[in-house]
């Protein structure tokens, strides 16, 4: 099974990573929502072909996505394919994070996916085939300085996709997380960006930092977590659940 006809939503997805994985299922014949806060960059998106539609949505508000799912719905159909993308990165030290700051890292990065899959799981239930898929994080397998309430939730996140997995085993939905080192992002400026300005390092000086995990020192491109979304969906992937797939270049 392709997902030509499927019906994807993606949220986080007028932007950066969630833009590509957009692109490459209506490519690949799927009808995509895409959503987020800001309703500008879904627009362009969605200007974009026909076969893709933007919604504005917080993924943290349980209301707001149930009513973009039901509104998706209305346009494309049942959704059988999720893509929980939407995230945010908040670089602290430790001493310096609040307990707000914590929650604020949570709801977004993992209360946002819990509901996404909740309020989508009745349809995929009632079509007996359905794709849960996470773009959590290196964060989620591994720790990293100044960011501990992002690591934190990358690694609940990556709970939750593993546990979901076992309880959903039989029913013909597979539930996957990726986790993606350091990718050409928007939310990658913003991390050289802060270095620049806390550490007073070059531009050049900052991204080695960033690069020097990953043993092909170089950032990962958007279309590459869009491609492992595509295989994750596909019949010979049908037996790849529960897990946690690095893209990373090898960093460990």
């Amino acid at each position: 099974m392709s997902v030509a006809g499927h019906h994807a939503v993606v949220t986080g997805g007028g932007t950066g990573v969630g833009a590509a994985i957009a692109r490459a299922l209506v490519g690949a014949g799927a009808r995509v929502t895409v959503t987020g806060r800001r309703a500008a960059p879904l627009d362009e998106i969605a200007a974009a072909h026909d076969e893709i539609a933007g919604i504005p949505c917080d993924v943290t508000d349980p209301d707001a996505v149930a009513a973009m799912l039901e509104a998706a719905a209305r346009r494309f159909g049942p959704a059988t394919i999720l893509v929980a993308n939407a995230g945010a990165a908040d670089s602290k030290p430790f001493a310096k994070i609040t307990a707000g700051d914590l929650r604020a890292m949570m709801e977004v990065n993992l209360t946002g996916v819990f509901n996404l899959w909740q309020a989508g799981l009745p349809a995929m239930t009632e079509a007996g085939w359905g794709r849960m898929i996470a773009v959590a994080s290196m964060a989620g397998l591994r720790g990293y300085p100044y960011v501990s309430g992002y690591v934190a939730a990358k690694h609940a996140a990556v709970g939750l996709t593993r546990a979901l997995s076992q309880e959903l085993a039989r029913t013909g939905i597979t539930v996957n997380a990726l986790c993606p080192g350091f990718t050409d992002t928007p939310l990658l400026e913003r991390s050289i960006e802060t270095i620049m300005a806390t550490t007073g390092r070059s531009r050049g000086e900052a991204e080695k930092a960033l690069v020097a995990d990953n043993p092909q020192r170089r950032f990962i491109a958007p279309d590459e977590i869009a491609e492992a979304v595509l295989w994750l969906c596909s019949d010979g992937a049908r037996s790849v659940n529960g897990q946690a797939i690095a893209i990373s270049g090898g960093e460990t």
